[in-house]
């Protein structure tokens, strides 16, 4: 006998052409592309996924090139792709076929390189939303997202509380430490300071060590100090110690495949995140007044996004609930040990709200 599921299973990898964006910064680009991965349940209610800094749309991927969810989406799995569509875009600025640096801008058919306009989250939130109204899809149950991907859905909440119904924010604070900040700092310096970076105008394919060590601080934030000493131990390889060579790895293996103007500009939009920002109250008032169902989840060891900061945010919220997880991972829990805190989220998007309202 057939399975049923067979019968309404999707897997679409595709772009969809926004016509024109008007950015915050002023500037407008035209025929912007936003690439999207689409799969579970066709006419499913839909679920927006946000990836993070370096991460792309590929959540649930195939069997042969597995997605960075996939651990979490499937038939019967937390996010249950028997039941629900699950959507995600490569964020505008991206480095993985949405409009970005190394797009062709069509004014002068050269890449856009350095002269690609600054992002930010809500421009990045904004694409999604014009987006989703290309593809006729005119309300969401749920947008998730972790790290940036977590403060693009905190703007969701912001920007669009009728379209959607439940915010999941994780590894996330309502705005960017001045820890969060400083090491930016230090990755956006290495980057602008490397002489083969040429101001932005670097060859395509060009790998550079600015990138690299940009990678590497980066990496320092990502897990725990007990995860870095349980793991490399102070043990050498060949010249250096492994951490060191771990390092190195990750900073060469990014380079590799990411564009560093693209890096830069999301780092940038990482900076500018404050829900509070232009928007004429505070912090706690924004929590205050939080216009949609917020689930928060922060992770234990977690050196930029504080729990507590997280928590406290949460809790003002009328209809908010925080969860904390237990974890060597620290930042990095949102990528891994999913059996800990998956249930956290389908216990959430379960509940149907009473009433769906649905903007246009």
């Amino acid at each position: 006998m057939e399975n049923p599921h067979t019968q309404t299973a999707i897997y679409d990898v595709n772009s969809i052409t926004i016509p024109s964006l008007t950015l915050e910064c002023g500037s407008t680009l035209e025929n912007v592309e936003l690439a999207y991965e689409k799969t579970g349940k066709e006419c499913g209610p839909v679920i927006l996924i946000c990836h993070a800094l370096t991460g792309n749309h590929f959540v649930k991927g195939t069997p042969d090139n597995k997605g960075w969810w996939d651990g979490l989406i499937g038939p019967g799995s937390h996010l249950d792709t028997d039941e629900y569509t699950i959507l995600s875009f490569n964020v505008l600025g991206g480095d993985d076929g949405s409009t970005g640096p190394g797009s062709i801008n069509p004014s002068t058919g050269k890449p856009y390189g350095r002269n690609f306009p600054q992002v930010t989250v809500r421009d990045m939130v904004k694409a999604q939303y014009l987006a989703l109204k290309e593809l006729s899809i005119p309300h969401l149950h749920g947008v998730i997202g972790g790290s940036l991907g977590g403060m693009q859905a905190l703007e969701w909440g912001m920007m669009y509380p009728s379209f959607i119904d439940k915010v999941f924010a994780l590894a996330v604070t309502p705005a960017l430490s001045d820890y969060g900040l400083a090491f930016n700092h230090i990755g956006i310096q290495a980057i602008e300071s490397d002489p083969d970076f040429q101001g932005g105008n670097y060859p395509p394919g060009t790998l550079l060590k600015g990138l690299e060590i940009a990678r590497m601080a980066g990496m320092v934030t990502y897990r725990t100090p007990q995860l870095f000493d349980d793991r490399f131990r102070r043990e050498e390889a060949q010249s250096c110690f492994q951490v060191e060579s771990y390092l190195n790895y990750q900073g060469r293996k990014l380079a590799k495949r990411f564009d560093a103007n693209s890096y830069l500009r999301l780092l940038k939009a990482m900076n500018s995140h404050d829900l509070s920002r232009d928007r004429g109250c505070t912090l706690d008032e924004i929590a205050e007044n939080y216009p949609t169902e917020l689930i928060t989840i922060s992770y234990e060891g977690d050196l930029i996004y504080s729990p507590q900061y997280l928590e406290g945010f949460t809790n003002q919220v009328r209809s908010g609930r925080h969860y904390f997880v237990s974890t060597a991972f620290g930042h990095d829990g949102f990528l891994v040990e999913f059996e800990k805190w998956g249930s956290m989220i389908t216990s959430h998007i379960k509940k149907y709200p009473s009433k769906r309202v649905v903007n246009g």
